[in-house]
């Protein structure tokens, strides 16, 4: 069996082993992994809720050949048919992984690394004063559809960021009509013009205070809990809990509880289960804000 046919195998055991079968996906995860995916199928359990039908498949982006070493670079797509109470719903998941393959053998496999976007956020006049109200009425169901038009793609009027998270649920809040402001000033307003753009639009800390400072055009009440949102919110995350925002996604639907289900970009998902526990980056020291977008009057 040569490397791409046992990559086929282990893409196809890979669906398996949410029931029991195909163990190897598990065998080559390392223990961060694992972690996750306990912590994942004790979620679903305590939702009330089973994965019923996986489909997986994987799409090779690339290759690197180093004697009898090959790294392959790959994207990992999973969809879950969830049954919760008398409902169902599809999640969907992206994943960029690195397999190494070693003399034609399936040495290990892994996420492929990212980088944390910048750290960029400053308290200034334009976020924080009352000033000329920007009038709208925030379209949820505009920004819910063009969250799931683009869940898995790059609207090309817009630059693809490494870490895309932030800038997909400004296209998506902007697409239900949130006006943009502060043009020309990165520190300022939040905006996306040509090459140029807020640090709120697409840094994750920056929108997480952008959101609760602002008065004018876009703005948001922060909420208690998760229960309280509806589709067309946001949720940020600090996974470290160290004060340092880094992960925003937007609510498209709810489950059978009335609990919140994300779409996100960076790992790209559809319809997740807001608590992202089944994440590699979550810890026990998460932390989350509960934004309510509201209408200017």
């Amino acid at each position: 069996m040569n490397w791409l046919d046992t990559f086929r195998e282990y893409i196809r055991d890979t669906a398996k082993f949410w029931f029991g079968e195909g163990l190897g996906r598990y065998a080559f995860s390392y223990e961060a992994e694992r972690q996750a995916i306990r912590r994942k199928k004790q979620q679903l359990k305590d939702r009330g809720a089973q994965i019923v039908k996986t489909i997986v498949d994987g799409e090779i982006y690339g290759q690197q050949l180093y004697d009898d070493e090959r790294k392959v670079t790959y994207g990992l797509h999973t969809q879950h048919l969830i049954k919760q109470a008398n409902t169902f719903y599809i999640e969907e998941l992206i994943e960029t992984r690195m397999a190494l393959f070693r003399n034609k053998a399936f040495v290990s496999d892994e996420p492929a690394k990212i980088s944390r976007e910048p750290l960029e956020w400053k308290e200034n006049e334009e976020t924080t004063r009352h000033g000329r109200k920007l009038k709208f009425h925030y379209e949820r169901l505009q920004a819910v559809r063009y969250a799931d038009r683009w869940w898995n793609g790059h609207n090309p009027q817009y630059k693809a960021f490494d870490v895309d998270c932030t800038n997909y649920v400004s296209q998506c809040l902007h697409a239900g009509g949130a006006p943009m402001r502060g043009f020309s000033n990165p520190s300022e307003g939040w905006w996306y013009s040509g090459k140029s753009w807020s640090y709120s639009w697409a840094v994750a800390h920056s929108l997480r205070w952008y959101l609760p400072a602002s008065t004018v055009g876009l703005r948001a009440k922060e909420m208690a809990s998760a229960d309280q949102l509806i589709p067309g919110d946001v949720i940020c995350y600090d996974f470290e809990g160290d004060g340092r925002w880094d992960h925003t996604t937007i609510v498209t639907g709810q489950d059978a509880k009335g609990m919140p289900l994300v779409n996100a970009h960076t790992s790209n998902c559809r319809k997740r289960y807001w608590a992202y526990e089944d994440s590699l980056a979550w810890t026990e020291n998460i932390q989350y804000k509960f934004f309510r977008i509201v209408d200017t009057d």
